[in-house]
């Protein structure tokens, strides 16, 4: 059953996470990170998801410190208070709680991996190379992916872009991509935008969501 729980980040700060137990026998933790609107049913719903296919997932709650609870609508006013706080949270910090989740899960089971969307998508790309302990690594639709193509990477990761993301320069994250990682896959999904795995309305793309999924979750059955 879901509950919401307290981790300790890095600097002793309790943040909220939602977790979930795997449906099925355990085949390792799954690390979901949130777009930029907080835990809101959809993160919640990729949570059961992963749970229904091995997986105990647990997903952060990384603007705590700033607002503890925070969710927002997919509107204007929502996406200016996500912005400001995605932008107002140190990646430091960020890492630090994606690292916490890390050693909770591995209490419990060896494998762990990350996935992220959105806001997450970055994360999850800077954890594969700042957060030791992880498996495997899920980008989605990180804006932060390109300037950070150069890092090192510390498990296998692998990248997916709408298409139409108005906001994402999909064949220049693939170019950044493959010059420092050429056998990191950067995944480009036609006629998908930005939030293609999110079920709301105006964003999802059903066939390019259950293909970055199944992708996914080979990944990480293979880690």
């Amino acid at each position: 059953m879901a509950e919401t729980i307290k981790l300790a980040g890095a600097d002793g700060f309790e943040f909220a996470a939602y977790h979930e137990p795997a449906f099925t026998p355990r085949k390792g933790g799954v690390i979901v990170i949130q777009e930029i609107f907080g835990l809101d049913e959809y993160v919640r719903a990729d949570v059961e998801r992963w749970a229904k296919m091995g997986y105990e997932a647990i997903a952060p709650a990384l603007y705590d410190r700033r607002e503890p609870g925070f969710l927002a609508h997919h509107d204007p006013d929502g996406i200016k208070a996500g912005v400001a706080h995605a932008m107002g949270t140190p990646i430091d910090q960020a890492m630090g709680d994606i690292a916490a989740c890390v050693t909770f899960l591995r209490g419990r089971g060896e494998k762990v991996c990350v996935v992220g969307y959105c806001y997450g998508g970055s994360m999850a790309w800077l954890a594969a190379g700042k957060v030791e302990g992880l498996a495997a690594a899920s980008s989605y639709y990180g804006s932060m992916v390109q300037a950070n193509a150069a890092q090192a990477l510390l498990c296998p990761a692998i990248v997916h872009l709408g298409r139409t993301d108005a906001g994402i320069p999909a064949d220049q994250v693939a170019e950044a991509v493959a010059e420092h990682h050429p056998n990191t896959p950067v995944y480009i999904y036609e006629g998908a935008g930005h939030g293609f795995n999110n079920e709301s309305p105006e964003r999802y793309n059903a066939e390019a969501a259950d293909l970055a999924r199944h992708r996914t979750l080979e990944l990480f059955d293979k880690a």
